[in-house]
């Protein structure tokens, strides 16, 4: 494997986990989160010029913090694992917590020698409703690291994964994630999301087609709502689906909008 920034195989740990928080602006969840952390032998945030209380929070609820530039998530958990002398690292949000059951299974797999990353599934919270399909379950996330061979594409802003130099597994126990509070933040976050792979389509080339005004909502739609198995989340579920169709539809309205003649 090529090298990258965070291959520190030579370097001497001095703790075995370290749990750590990306954040900014987020003193309403912090202080849970990082309480949530405290089974690790170090809970480390890396706060991005927060501009409310959040620092002090972390602080007091037992993390240390290291002040952070942000250009992208990826780029964010490429500095956090430079930073860090731990052998793993378990990446949190700053909205997850993590359960005492997950904390015991996560003790147990960083003793395994032959797996470097590990899948965790989450359970999803939305606007009061604990998901149980429509792609929002199980969402595993790729969270625990072996640091020294484990990386992420600074190519990729957001949705970063991780790039793991060895064997993966999945852990059964669950992150929780406090994902929307009410409808407005969730339409907020998907404008910016559409917005944003819109234009990473057209930058990779691909071209919108009128008919995928009609084509890729429907097969959207009935990815989440079936295939997904979206139905199992009620009328709630249904109209998560429908809200996803609508933006896979504005997304290609946008790609057809934004697109420009080669000629």
């Amino acid at each position: 494997m090529p090298d990258h920034p965070t291959d520190r195989s030579n370097d001497q740990a001095t703790a075995r986990l370290t749990c750590a928080i990306l954040a900014k602006n987020v003193a309403d969840h912090i202080g849970d989160c990082v309480r949530s952390c405290s089974f690790a032998d170090d809970v480390v945030v890396f706060d991005t010029a927060s501009a409310d209380n959040t620092v002090q929070i972390a602080t007091a609820a037992g993390a240390r913090v290291i002040n952070t530039p942000f250009v992208n998530f990826s780029q964010a958990r490429n500095v956090a694992l430079r930073a860090l002398d731990s052998e793993w690292v378990l990446f949190v949000d700053a909205d997850e917590r993590v359960t005492p059951e997950l904390a015991q299974e996560v003790g147990e797999a960083i003793q395994r020698p032959d797996v470097d990353g590990w899948w965790v599934p989450r359970y999803n919270h939305i606007v009061g409703h604990v998901m149980r399909g429509g792609g929002w379950y199980p969402d595993h996330q790729l969270r625990l690291l072996r640091r020294a061979k484990a990386y992420y594409d600074e190519a990729r802003e957001v949705h970063e994964i991780a790039i793991i130099d060895g064997p993966e597994g999945h852990l059964s126990e669950h992150l929780i994630h406090y994902n929307y509070d009410d409808w407005g933040q969730f339409h907020a976050k998907q404008r910016r999301y559409t917005a944003y792979e819109a234009q990473t389509l057209l930058g990779e080339g691909v071209r919108a087609h009128p008919r995928h005004l009609l084509t890729r909502p429907l097969q959207a739609f009935w990815r989440r709502f079936v295939t997904w198995k979206g139905y199992r989340d009620g009328l709630h579920g249904l109209r998560l689906c429908a809200i996803m169709a609508k933006y896979e539809f504005l997304k290609y309205w946008w790609m057809l909008r934004d697109r420009r003649d080669p000629s």
